[in-house]
């Protein structure tokens, strides 16, 4: 189910509402201020159970459809620093853990140039989301399912080179997350590398929905990573 098919879903029970009680949703809306998780879809289940217009099994069925459809729908509620600096190393490790955090231990010169280490092997890690590119409001209202034919925008930004030997960019849709492997030649030669300001050190690609195709020779299933990476350097 997605996030069209639940406001449809959830139209078809307001119809069900006395005309008054559907005036009053839609007032209640236009004085209603958002903060996540606290939005519009929330708003209208929790007036229709008091209502009982919608029943508490039909709303756990609505609640269990919806998640399994957009698994990774919660980390578009990161925080930017969070999601792009914290969960991307943190979820490559998870998946399996041959990957090490960086450290003097491993490596005498390290100072924070790259993520992770593997065998000799340095990692920097990128995360971005799928957004929509003409929809305003958050990060959740823009978020998109793979299978979208919506324009779409990924910015994997900050990147420097030299500093490591692969880089790992994670695309993240609500439904599916994508795994790059590209070397530091790979990403200096790419067709889609720019400054990511005018006359700076970092650069930056963009992937969207016409250059994503592209990208395919360097997608790698998550549990072949680690294996591919030790090859490919």
């Amino acid at each position: 189910m997605k996030l069209h098919e639940l406001r449809n879903l959830l139209k078809t029970y307001e119809n069900q509402l006395p005309s008054e009680l559907k005036l009053e949703l839609n007032e209640k809306l236009k004085e209603s201020v958002e903060a996540y998780p606290f939005n519009e879809y929330e708003f209208k289940i929790n007036y229709l159970r008091e209502h009982r217009i919608l029943t508490f099994p039909e709303y756990e069925n609505i609640r269990r459809t919806y998640i399994l459809s957009n698994k990774y729908l919660e980390l578009y509620g990161l925080a930017p620093r969070v999601f792009g600096q914290i969960w991307g190393e943190a979820h490559i490790r998870e998946i399996n853990s041959k990957f090490n955090k960086a450290n003097k231990s491993l490596d005498n010169y390290y100072s924070g140039e790259y993520d992770l280490w593997i065998d000799g092997k340095k990692i920097e890690v990128k995360a971005c989301r799928a957004i929509d590119k003409n929809t305003r409001g958050s990060l959740i209202s823009k978020a998109l399912e793979f299978e979208s034919t919506k324009t779409f925008w990924m910015n994997f930004q900050q990147l420097k080179f030299d500093i490591c030997d692969i880089f790992i960019f994670i695309g993240v849709w609500t439904d599916v997350i994508k795994y790059w492997v590209l070397s530091n030649d790979e990403v200096k030669t790419n067709p889609y590398i720019s400054h990511q300001h005018r006359g700076g050190v970092e650069y930056q690609i963009g992937i969207t929905e016409k250059n994503i195709s592209q990208f395919d020779k360097y997608l790698i299933e998550p549990q072949n990573l680690a294996e591919f990476i030790l090859s490919k350097a």
